[in-house]
């Protein structure tokens, strides 16, 4: 179900008065990552490509953010370290481009990129509204992450969000999404029940989905407007975090 703001009412909410608590995922959902990772792609590569423009660039970021060889999803496993696979995602692009990157340079650009990275970090602009709202309504709210928590704890503060005071990461239950205990966990320490809860991610299957099969309400955020999956598994879509406050009949 596509939320139809045009239509909406609070007493057609579908879950006024059903819900006790909001989870969130935070890369692209919270947190405009990409643009964060763009622009400390572009420092920590500007050496290597002087000739670069706005156009490489958006290519350069683009086959990144991919990771062809799932990187990011194995490092999640365990497989690698946190910065192996930034360096591991950067090996791929800069072989794709035919430009030398050594072991050395590998270091260098990994140490370059985190330096970069925070200081453009930044909310989406519909976030801290919705958090009001949801402040006003007296609902708690936290968030699920498949990253580590005190990565993420830093990447919260610095875009404004420590009042999002409930986190959980892979390392605080030892487990990643899909798997059900960390959105359960989530959920006990907002003192929610997971069929009390919202649980919002910009992943389909991996926020959407496992949420739903964990017991939450899954919801899907749907910034760019991808055509949804023919079948549902009943998770809900909204295009940005105002259509929450529509769901929640706010």
């Amino acid at each position: 179900m596509t939320l139809d703001a045009t239509t909406n009412t609070a007493a057609s909410a579908p879950f006024t008065g059903r819900v006790s608590g909001v989870l969130f995922d935070i890369d692209e959902t919270l947190v405009d990552l990409v643009a964060a990772m763009t622009d400390a792609m572009v420092s920590a590569s500007a050496h290597l490509l002087p000739d670069f423009g706005p156009n490489d660039w958006a290519d350069f970021s683009a086959l990144y953010m991919a990771d062809p060889e799932r990187y990011y999803d194995r490092y999640v496993d365990g497989e690698f370290s946190f910065g192996q696979q930034r360096g591991l995602r950067a090996r791929v692009v800069f072989e794709h481009l035919g430009v030398a990157f050594d072991a050395a340079a590998e270091q260098q650009w990994i140490t370059d990129f985190e330096l970069a990275q925070p200081r453009s970090i930044r909310a989406f602009t519909d976030v801290v509204p919705v958090l009001d709202a949801l402040d006003a309504a007296g609902i708690p709210y936290g968030a699920v992450s498949n990253n580590v928590h005190d990565y993420q704890r830093a990447k919260l503060d610095q875009a404004g969000l420590s009042r999002i005071e409930v986190l959980v990461g892979i390392d605080t239950v030892n487990v990643s999404k899909p798997d059900p205990a960390i959105f359960l966990e989530g959920c006990r320490q907002l003192g929610t029940l997971p069929e009390e809860t919202i649980y919002v991610g910009d992943n389909y299957l991996i926020d959407g989905v496992a949420s739903s099969r964990a017991g939450l309400h899954g919801v899907w955020l749907n910034r760019d407007g991808k055509v949804p999956p023919s079948d549902a598994d009943g998770v809900m879509t909204i295009e940005d975090l105002a259509g929450l406050t529509l769901l929640l009949g706010l």
